[in-house]
């Protein structure tokens, strides 16, 4: 059975102050039992929620880090210090990190064996742009990152793995690749990975959709059999619609 999981990205969104008033509201709701849910604060609140939420089923996930484990960086975060803050999660490739920092595949593949050597989970992000679905070469570019990305680790490396699919022309655009899409590009994931590694790692792999979810539309993407659950951004910053997304998997 895999892990159904709902993943809030905050990105560059909420100071201290905000983030204590959506946690004040987050922790007197019932969450699901068998949803896993994680919210991904700036690094600038994360120890502050991970303290906050100690009683409570919510993992705290970093939204980027370092492909060294220390050094020369300024302004970047490792993850012997994400892990010093109570965040073992972290995600990897999101669509913003490639186009606006220029992290390539080769980059990618770096941190993705630090985040494992660090016994870290990786919520790992791919996605094409509109000009690549419109070429037809979105299938050929969502193998090329899986390759080059992440194809290297070891079979048991998976279980700390979710992957992440993100039409990078439905991210904060208000457009939604329909379920229909949605099933076919995580279909062809799980599949990818079965020719890789095997059916059973496949099948056990989380995919979660993260490409302008919300609570009008996140039950019919969660139906879809290969839809595990979703990375969701702008409707994560409101503890409601956060709330209505992930109560939308069917009982």
């Amino acid at each position: 059975m895999r892990k159904k999981i709902v993943a809030g990205n905050w990105k560059m969104n909420n100071d201290i102050a905000e983030t204590e008033m959506f946690l004040v509201d987050l922790k007197k709701q019932v969450f699901p039992e068998n949803i896993v849910i994680m919210i991904a604060p700036p690094f600038t609140s994360l120890n502050h929620a991970f303290n906050s939420l100690r009683e409570h089923p919510v993992t705290v996930a970093g939204q980027n880090m370092h492909q060294s484990n220390e050094g020369a960086f300024t302004g970047e975060i490792s993850a012997k210090m994400l892990k010093s803050i109570g965040a073992n999660t972290v995600i990897l490739g999101h669509s913003e990190r490639r186009a606006y920092f220029m992290e390539d595949n080769a980059t990618l593949a770096e941190k993705v064996n630090t985040a494992l050597e660090n016994e870290m989970t990786i919520i790992f992000c791919i996605g094409e742009e509109l000009e690549d679905r419109k070429n037809g070469k979105h299938f050929e570019l969502i193998k090329t990152q899986l390759t080059e990305g992440i194809f290297h680790v070891s079979d048991e490396s998976w279980q700390n793995i979710i992957i992440a699919y993100e039409p990078v022309w439905a991210i904060g655009t208000g457009e939604t690749a329909s379920p229909e899409q949605a099933q076919e590009m995580h279909k062809f994931i799980r599949k990818t990975i079965a020719e890789n590694y095997s059916k059973e790692i496949a099948d056990k792999v989380s995919i979660l959709y993260g490409g302008s979810v919300k609570p009008d539309n996140a039950a019919e993407i969660f139906e879809q059999t290969d839809v595990d659950g979703g990375l969701i951004g702008g409707a994560s910053l409101k503890v409601e619609s956060f709330m209505k997304i992930i109560n939308a998997f069917k009982k």
